[in-house]
């Protein structure tokens, strides 16, 4: 994907958006006599999920919302007629509760989401041909349970499922040093890009105390083991923030969402051949 691209897309207004995706790529656009029509079993549903929480003093709730939403849309509109891509309904509360201490974070449990999953593929496996589902998940705290739920949408559905984690595809100029891992220089720089109004980027200031990254990869990343860690520990986030965003920029986001948009090919198409090698 070209930088132009990205550019015109990300120019694009609101009230605009869904010229970013053709009608007939939008589920939700058909009637149910089109499905049986325009969809086939070799056909990829996109699913974004993302999670309504706290994202420090300087990110909206919806963040997460927003970045899942939008880099589907990219990469529909990029991939979208090449591998049949089409685009469902946006999952918009997922598992949070490492930020519930924070007033206006949603969370389902592990229980909730589970159900909710489990009887989305249901209902996907009765009322669509399509048998490809890959899982745009804006949220990092839903990698381990989507994990195991696709496992189960395969064995108990027959869904053919990946899922895209685009904060962990971007290959970031990170300081190794200093893990970003939620409210970072990442997000906010995707923000920037691609919702700018919505970055309080004068807030980001009252962060003061970023913690050690020692600290954060013993607490988050530390290899063979895992830790129940929150957002309100002061040893490893400030404000909630896991990160540094003071050099987030739109342009660094563009970067991304090119870096995204592009690795999203080869994902699915090895999503297709997976479904080719379980015949």
């Amino acid at each position: 994907m070209t930088k132009a691209i990205v550019d015109s897309v990300l120019e694009t207004k609101n009230d605009s958006d869904h010229a970013l995706v053709s009608s007939s790529r939008l589920i939700g656009e058909l009637t149910f006599l089109q499905i049986p029509n325009l969809l086939r079993e070799t056909s990829i549903l996109c699913l974004p999920i993302g999670s309504f929480e706290q994202h420090g003093p300087h990110l909206p709730l919806n963040t997460d919302i927003v970045l899942a939403e939008a880099l589907t849309r990219f990469i529909i509109s990029r991939w979208g007629e090449t591998l049949d891509l089409w685009q469902l309904p946006t999952v918009s509360i997922s598992l949070a509760r490492e930020h519930e201490w924070a007033p206006g974070t949603l969370s389902l449990s592990v229980f909730g989401i589970t159900t909710l999953l489990r009887d989305l593929g249901r209902g996907i496996a009765r009322a669509l041909p399509a048998r490809n589902l890959a899982i745009v998940n804006g949220h990092g705290g839903n990698r381990g349970i989507l994990e195991v739920l696709a496992r189960e949408l395969r064995a108990d559905f027959g869904l053919n499922v990946c899922i895209l984690n685009p904060s962990i595809l971007v290959e970031a100029d990170m300081d190794p040093a200093f893990p970003d891992i939620h409210a970072g220089k990442t997000e906010t720089s995707m923000m920037l890009a691609i919702a700018p109004q919505l970055v309080r980027q004068d807030l980001a200031a009252q962060l003061k105390n970023p913690p050690a990254g020692e600290t954060v990869r013993k607490a988050v990343l530390q290899n063979g083991v895992i830790w129940p860690w929150t957002t309100n520990d002061e040893r490893i986030a400030d404000m909630g923030v896991i990160g540094d965003p003071q050099g987030a920029s739109a342009e660094l986001g563009r970067c991304f969402v090119e870096q995204i948009v592009g690795m999203a090919e080869s994902v699915l198409r090895e999503l297709l051949n997976n479904q080719r090698f379980s015949r």
